[in-house]
């Protein structure tokens, strides 16, 4: 999989809400928005934003498979998916595998703030457009934030980077100080989506269809908030559990009998010209993306027989390959992303219901919590109810839903950081104890650490 960091805005781009065909005239010199923007660029600042914080969305969800033992890649063009991300070092001089997941982010951030630095003078818009466009931006540079911390666990985030190109670079903080800047940009997102125009000055992609007004866009923003929130709570803040409650029905968080568990915002691909596909679409029997044998192994079975429903519709067999020194081996092939134009998520009913009761379980609220673990496992993976919950030690609960985290969100992202952020990285498996590690965090770039001396 080639990796093209999209240093990103583009000068003209029109989104529309049934497509996302980005087209991009000079994705690697975007111009600088000035005052006075009129309604057209801060369309085409949005849409900037959009594939700034999509550029390397797909790449996220493979690495992290990758150092959470979730996937493979045996790319005979390049081995370092397998001598760097699972044997190390991790690189911190290279944009890719160590050093990767920072620059594509700031990118988006430096887009974002360009846009929120001027909004204010957009005569062209009205002051609650303006608004709705600020709630946006933020909501999306809160994202990219996130993205930078789920990256990294090392106490050297830097935050505030709204500054001149020419300025000295911003310090670095504490990853507990970033994350309540993240929620606290949030919540200033939400108060401007609620102080904003019925529809945004702009459109947006498919990919958000049901989250295309600043009200409905609210609960998108409290499901990032919610997310958040949890993240906080397994770091030790246990108010942060409540304010993830909070923020989960606010969102759009939905367990009745009819609820779309794939309801969410998604980055789109396509093959459309001036857009890009979803590089982790392959075919599943000759690709170089390989499902770790760990996913089979572990599997549940439904009552009336058969796999776990949500490993049959990720998970395929395939020729068996192996790669790397000593060899590693799988036979599973990827059917999570079947096609080219298949979304990747952003986030998910489907998490939002596993946060809600990583939640319950920290108050605690043992019944609450294994109402909505027992729901996953029947409506999303055909299993059976798990009477052991109720009664259950908290640990024993956040055991069961760390198991259907695995498999609801599998290819999504998560696996590496949810085993870290519960002190559960010893339980990842090393298929080669001679040679392999696994690590708790990418590193931060050189460049970054070397302009701070």
């Amino acid at each position: 999989m080639k990796r093209i960091g999209l240093i990103l805005t583009v000068a003209a781009l029109v989104i529309g809400v049934g497509a996302c065909d980005f087209n991009i005239s000079d994705p690697n010199n975007p111009p600088q928005i000035g005052p006075n923007p009129s309604q057209p660029v801060v369309a085409a600042a949005v849409a900037g934003i959009i594939i700034a914080a999509r550029s390397n969305a797909a790449g996220w969800n493979l690495d992290a498979g990758i150092l959470g033992r979730e996937a493979f890649r045996f790319d005979g063009s390049d081995p370092r998916f397998i001598t760097e991300l699972l044997q190390g070092p991790l690189d911190p001089g290279s944009g890719a595998f160590g050093g990767n997941f920072w620059s594509q982010h700031y990118a988006a951030i430096r887009s974002t703030n360009n846009l929120l630095n001027v909004i204010g003078t957009a005569s062209a818009l009205s002051a609650q457009e303006q608004n709705a466009t600020r709630g946006f931006a933020e909501t999306m540079q809160a994202y990219s934030f996130l993205m930078v911390l789920m990256a990294r666990n090392q106490d050297s985030i830097p935050i505030a980077v709204n500054v001149p190109v020419t300025a000295a670079p911003a310090p670095f903080v504490t990853n507990d100080s970033a994350y309540t800047f993240v929620s606290a940009l949030l919540d200033s997102a939400n108060a401007h989506l609620a102080a904003a125009s019925a529809a945004f000055p702009f459109s947006l992609p498919s990919g958000f269809t049901g989250f295309t007004t600043p009200t409905t866009f609210q609960r998108f923003n409290r499901a990032l908030k919610a997310r958040v929130e949890v993240y906080r709570g397994s770091r030790g803040c246990a108010a942060c559990y409540t304010a993830a409650l909070t923020a989960l029905a606010a969102s759009f968080i939905d367990t009745s009998a009819t609820a779309d568990l794939n309801a969410g915002v998604f980055f789109n691909y396509s093959t459309n010209s001036g857009d890009a596909a979803n590089p982790l679409f392959q075919n599943p029997q000759t690709g170089e993306n390989f499902v770790h044998p760990s996913i089979r192994d572990s599997v549940e079975t439904k009552p009336g027989g058969g796999n776990d429903n949500r490993y049959t519709a990720k998970v395929i067999g395939r020729p068996q390959v192996s790669a790397g020194v000593p060899p590693l081996s799988s036979d599973l092939g990827w059917i999570r992303y079947n096609t080219a134009s298949s979304p990747v998520p952003i986030i998910r009913n489907e998490e939002l219901i596993l946060l809600r009761a990583e939640a319950n379980n920290a108050a605690p609220n043992a019944v609450a919590a294994a109402a909505d673990v027992n729901y996953i496992r029947v409506h999303s993976g055909g299993l059976a109810v798990d009477g052991t919950l109720v009664g259950g030690t908290q640990a024993h609960i956040l055991s069961a839903i760390l198991r259907e985290r695995k498999y609801s969100l599998l290819y999504e992202g998560h696996r590496w950081v949810d085993m870290r952020r519960t002190g559960r990285l010893a339980q990842i498996i090393i298929d080669r104890p001679s040679v392999d590690k696994v690590f708790p965090t990418l590193p931060i770039p050189q460049s970054e650490v070397l302009a701070r001396k």
